[in-house]
């Protein structure tokens, strides 16, 4: 009898494995040209091809061939392209996640040692304009000289004035900034105001925010019937935050921008809803920091970024509406520094006055922590990356006459 099974057990994997051979054999061969490269022009090129902030161009077999293994490691993990958001796929425009699909793609193609295909299969590149993820800008604003940053030590906040030269006022469609030395930029937050008012006052008059970027940020695009003021006879002052990376250096910053074709119904506004009072302990681990905002008007709401230093750990946005309802607007369960997203809902969404929006956001000041400066130490808010900041972001959308935002918040 036990001889009987062994046969059994032999003759039936001798009938499957002809038979899963067949099956496999009958399969299309995944390749690069027919099945990858349309995922890669997609998803990944913008940021990974020549002149960009991403470590290496995909924009050709050849680029892509050696990183082959890498890639699949990231996009199985879902390190790649970078979100870390945890809605659901539609709840924001912008989210660039692949599908369980296209990463099963990439991983089998893999798999199979990275074949290239035909070359009829292969899908026309994109065209980007050099440099810039908006396109070719309508308009480039240059800082009239370079800033020279030491090779260590602690930077000052600088307030550069960027010339403009307008004649009449603009409606900006899409902007971008571009150091170029983005390695030392730790950050930029712009503004436009008539030229010659003071340099570093928020209360300067005919004053606008024009935007901003964190590492590794593209350019905004907005939405047809949306822009930003560029006012005329307007300069723009950036405020640079530069760190230090151990060599001397330098950069002289640009702002690229394309302008709308005709005035817009709608502006961005927005404001911060921040706590500038908080102190985490040393060795805290999951430390809470709290900030709320309630909303004097009815705002229609359209992004939202959360921002923290290297202690960030998680931020979550709530909306408790006067009917006593609550709504998650953003949960970001994995804060990433290097990674600082700016969230784009899928939908403008109208919070009636009276809403209250509750920022939570906690800090990791442990030794766990790899990206902890320093776990000894207590951290309170500051500039600079070794310090702490709480700010949650928002974005609205409001009638291109200038009708007022908020922009406080409410520490807790």
């Amino acid at each position: 009898m036990k001889n009987a099974v062994r046969w059994l057990v032999a003759t039936a994997g001798l009938v499957a494995l002809p038979t899963l051979a067949a099956a496999q054999g009958n399969a299309p061969a995944v390749t690069y040209a027919k099945d990858v490269a349309p995922i890669l022009y997609h998803n990944c090129v913008s940021c990974h091809r020549p002149t960009m902030f991403a470590p290496m161009s995909l924009l050709t077999y050849e680029e892509t061939r050696p990183w082959a293994r890498a890639i699949k490691q990231r996009v199985v993990k879902r390190e790649m392209p970078p979100w870390t958001a945890d809605a659901p796929h539609g709840v924001f425009k912008n989210d660039p996640r692949l599908s369980q699909k296209e990463i099963d793609t990439i991983a089998a193609w893999v798999d199979a040692g990275s074949p290239r295909g035909e070359d009829r299969d292969l899908p026309a590149a994109p065209t980007f304009a050099d440099g810039w993820t908006i396109g070719k800008p309508d308009a480039i604003f240059t800082m009239t000289e370079d800033f020279k940053v030491p090779a260590d030590g602690t930077i000052p906040y600088q307030y550069i004035r960027v010339p403009t030269h307008l004649t009449e006022d603009k409606w900006i469609q899409a902007i971008e900034f571009r150091p170029s030395n983005p390695k030392v930029v730790h950050h930029i937050i712009a503004s436009a105001q008539p030229a010659g008012g003071a340099l570093n006052d928020e209360r300067t008059p005919g004053r606008v925010g024009l935007g901003g970027i964190t590492p590794n940020m593209p350019g905004e695009t907005y939405d047809p019937g949306v822009a930003r003021k560029l006012p005329a006879n307007s300069e723009i002052i950036l405020q640079m935050h530069y760190t230090t990376d151990g060599a001397a250096t330098s950069d002289r910053t640009s702002i690229g921008v394309i302008y709308a074709k005709e005035p817009p119904k709608k502006m961005l506004g927005g404001g911060m809803i921040l706590n500038i009072g908080f102190t985490i302990p040393a060795g805290a681990d999951n430390h809470e920091v709290k900030a709320s905002q309630v909303l004097p008007t009815d705002t229609v709401l359209t992004h939202l970024m959360p921002h923290m230093h290297m202690r960030g750990k998680d931020m979550t946005y709530v909306a408790y509406y006067p009917d006593g309802r609550s709504e998650t607007l953003l949960s970001v369960p994995k804060y990433l520094f290097n990674w600082q997203i700016v969230y784009e809902l899928a939908e403008p969404k109208v919070l009636p006055k009276g809403t209250r929006i509750e920022v939570t956001a906690h800090f990791d000041n442990s030794p766990k922590n790899a990206y902890n400066p320093d776990p000894t130490q207590t951290v309170r808010w500051g500039d600079q990356t070794w310090e702490e900041m709480m700010i949650g972001f928002i974005t609205t959308l409001v009638d291109a006459s200038g009708a007022p935002t908020p922009t406080g918040g409410q520490q807790q």
